[in-house]
């Protein structure tokens, strides 16, 4: 079970990334109270939390209800996360998440951002749902639920934390040091995007030959 924790803690921080949250946040909340900020930062990871426990929970049922196998999903979830890999390690991810937030701060009237752009789609974006529910199908029983519920929590937490400090920890960590950690997690992401689209094509190819 500790591998399977370290596997999904991993998975999700480096598709959530934390602390590539924090800089977006901070632009975004420029000017707003200390209150304010921390309203919004409770507020973003309470929604992404509980779109990503949906498609945790119920995620496999609606799958079955579009008629996509898991096999299926597997292997177009990996795919997406292997092209979210190739944007950190060309540091593209952040540009792109620069851009939406110019967008957005360019809108006057725009004053609540919890759950646009933060809650959706920074923390709870297509990369998270596609990997709390490629790691929900791949880990079957009920302690391993929890234990991916828990990792998931953990990095939740752990965005809480970076929003909060979104500040501080901009002007301690830098953008040399953050883009640095990004490319390495970004590798790290590749390979657990290699390997979730090996098992869907290995899935695929047993039932195949299980029904002939």
């Amino acid at each position: 079970m500790t591998d399977l924790f370290v596997s999904a803690f991993v998975t999700f921080f480096v598709v959530i990334d934390p602390p590539g949250c924090a800089p977006i946040f901070a632009s975004l909340t420029q000017g707003a109270t200390a209150a304010h900020r921390r309203a919004m930062a409770l507020k973003s990871v309470l929604i992404a939390a509980a779109i990503l426990i949906f498609f945790a929970v119920l995620g496999e049922d609606l799958l079955k209800k579009l008629g996509v196998s898991l096999h299926a999903f597997k292997i177009a979830g990996g795919i997406m996360l292997f092209l979210i890999a190739l944007e950190m390690v060309f540091e593209k991810r952040q540009e792109r998440r620069s851009s939406r937030a110019e967008e957005v701060r360019k809108d006057e009237e725009v004053e609540d951002i919890s759950v646009f752009p933060m809650g959706i789609p920074m923390i709870a974006g297509p990369g998270s749902i596609a990997a709390v529910m490629l790691l929900m199908a791949k880990h079957e029983g009920l302690a391993s639920t929890f234990v991916v519920l828990g990792a998931l929590g953990a990095n939740l937490v752990l965005t809480l934390l970076a929003l909060l400090a979104a500040g501080p920890l901009m002007r301690l960590v830098g953008p040399k040091i953050e883009g640095m950690v990004t490319r390495l997690l970004g590798v790290i992401l590749a390979a657990l995007a290699v390997q979730f689209v090996l098992d869907g094509i290995e899935a695929t190819l047993i039932a195949e030959l299980a029904t002939s």
